[in-house]
């Protein structure tokens, strides 16, 4: 988990219903690291299902699959392992369940928080949301310190999150940040593979230029 840029995650809200096998697919030709199956308008044995045949084209290409929150699913489908909220099962508990073979990351909105998730074991954090974004409408946005803050105490891998865009990605990764994760920036467009291709190229670039 430490050689990844690019985390993207799947929503069929952001993609206008597009489906998520063919988003899965897109998104693994344009060079995503990661993808996480964060799907909540399905049913358990509709997103099995199409977990299953994202789980096929995810190893295809050598690129990681997380779930969100539902561990039942992750361990349906034999993905790499699940991210968890502040509110979901404990760390130590999806540890057990997974027998300690899983990825685990946990979602952070203040050093505190990261710091216990580092504690407790988390192979990574997400930290955020950076910047005001739809899909996470409750939270307040913790802005870029949150992003200096981690580097400067967090030694696990961490990813940014919350409305990071083409335009704000920069100042993401000035700040301390190497790992971004987005959901609009690819899954409101009409070519998922070659804008995810186009981000990460730039994503890179900035990366080297501040030898992230």
């Amino acid at each position: 988990m430490r050689e990844f840029n690019l985390y993207a995650i799947i929503d069929r809200l952001s993609s206008k219903s597009k489906d998520l096998v063919e988003i899965a697919e897109a998104l693994c030709k344009g060079g995503a690291d990661v993808i996480q199956l964060r799907e909540k308008t399905l049913s358990t044995k509709e997103l099995i299902k199409a977990g299953l045949k994202i789980r096929r084209i995810t190893r295809k290409f050598d690129t990681l699959l997380m779930v969100n929150d539902r561990i039942d699913v992750a361990y349906a489908i034999g993905a790499d392992g699940v991210h968890l909220g502040q509110e979901d099962l404990p760390i130590e508990f999806a540890r057990k369940i997974f027998d300690g073979r899983k990825t685990i990351g946990i979602s952070t909105h203040s050093l505190r928080q990261a710091l216990l998730a580092q504690r407790n074991g988390a192979d990574y954090i997400g930290v955020g949301p950076i910047f005001a974004t739809p899909t996470k409408p409750e939270y307040k946005p913790v802005g870029l310190k949150f992003i200096r803050e981690v580097r400067n105490y967090i030694k696990i891998p961490f990813v940014a999150i919350g409305g990071i865009d083409e335009e704000n990605l920069e100042e993401v990764i000035k700040a301390g940040a190497s790992r971004v994760a987005v959901v609009r920036v690819l899954m409101n467009t009409e070519d998922i593979c070659n804008t995810t291709r186009t981000f990460k190229e730039k994503l890179m670039l900035l990366v080297k230029k501040y030898k992230r």
